[in-house]
């Protein structure tokens, strides 16, 4: 089997349509949440007209990122020899990607059955894939630091806004299920803060870029919610292994133009297969 296999080569059946992020944008169901980014989201009630358009499509969304998800941490137990160097991953670290991949696993299995409750169909919308292509790093510091510091960050965010939606909407179903998710994403998110340093413990050197290339994506990711959900956000955050400093400055948001370079940089092998 491949290693470091390209993004467009994952697996997928006739259900599922791959689109790029600017087609995505062009969907007028996405309406803002079609931006690339769910941060920028403006926030959604029960007292909204469009709520029910707009769980369903975050309900698909949360499907494929678990899905993304669960490809990512096995690839990152099949990617890299067993090891110490810079090029390796330790097998606790492996263990940690094993016990994640069951709770993904778990959560595609939640996420179906919502996605049915909901009344969405799989492959509704179109399926972008920054997670996965997040997941192809070849240092598995950034890559931790990008899928499980970073994106799994912002899925507090997503749970907990979909666990308060929920709760207000009276929908016991969905804010049960949201409320296990949650759980597990504040321990994925941990992992990456965890690893990164214990990762570069001997090298300083690779520690200060990873160090750096965490602020960056906490930038882009992990701004911690806004209005009445951002002290939930915080909690969640310092539960997971961020201190106050690393939630107030990932509040420096970034140009648009520096955010899409490292995007760009954060993705790079995304499409680069290894024997």
């Amino acid at each position: 089997m491949k290693r470091f296999l390209p993004v467009d080569q994952v697996a997928r059946d006739a259900r599922f349509r791959w689109v790029k992020d600017a087609e995505r944008a062009e969907d007028p169901r996405e309406g803002d949440l079609g931006n690339g980014n769910y941060q920028r989201a403006g926030r959604f009630s029960t007292e909204s007209e469009d709520a029910p358009e707009r769980t369903r499509r975050l309900m698909h969304g949360i499907f494929m990122g678990e899905v993304q998800a669960l490809e990512g941490a096995g690839r990152t137990c099949w990617d890299f020899d067993t090891g110490e160097q810079t090029d390796q991953a330790p097998y606790a670290l492996k263990l940690d990607m094993a016990r994640q991949c069951w709770d993904e696993s778990r959560h595609v299995e939640i996420s179906v059955k919502l996605s049915d409750w909901m009344g969405t169909e799989i492959g509704e919308f179109g399926e972008g894939r920054g997670l996965y292509e997040a997941a192809c790093n070849r240092d598995p510091a950034l890559r931790l630091t990008a899928v499980n510091r970073g994106i799994e960050g912002l899925a507090i965010d997503v749970f907990a806004t979909m666990r308060k939606f929920g709760l207000e909407a009276g929908d016991a179903v969905l804010s049960f299920c949201e409320d296990w998710m949650l759980a597990d994403e504040v321990t994925h998110v941990k992992m990456g803060s965890d690893w990164l340093r214990r990762l570069t413990a001997e090298d300083p050197e690779r520690r200060e870029r990873a160090l750096e290339f965490q602020r960056l994506v906490d930038k882009i990711f992990s701004r911690a919610g806004r209005g009445d959900s951002a002290e939930d956000a915080r909690r969640y955050r310092r539960l997971a292994g961020f201190t106050d400093e690393d939630i107030d400055e990932a509040h420096d948001f970034l140009s648009p133009e520096a955010e899409r370079a490292f995007r760009r940089e954060m993705t790079a092998d995304a499409h680069v297969a290894r024997a």
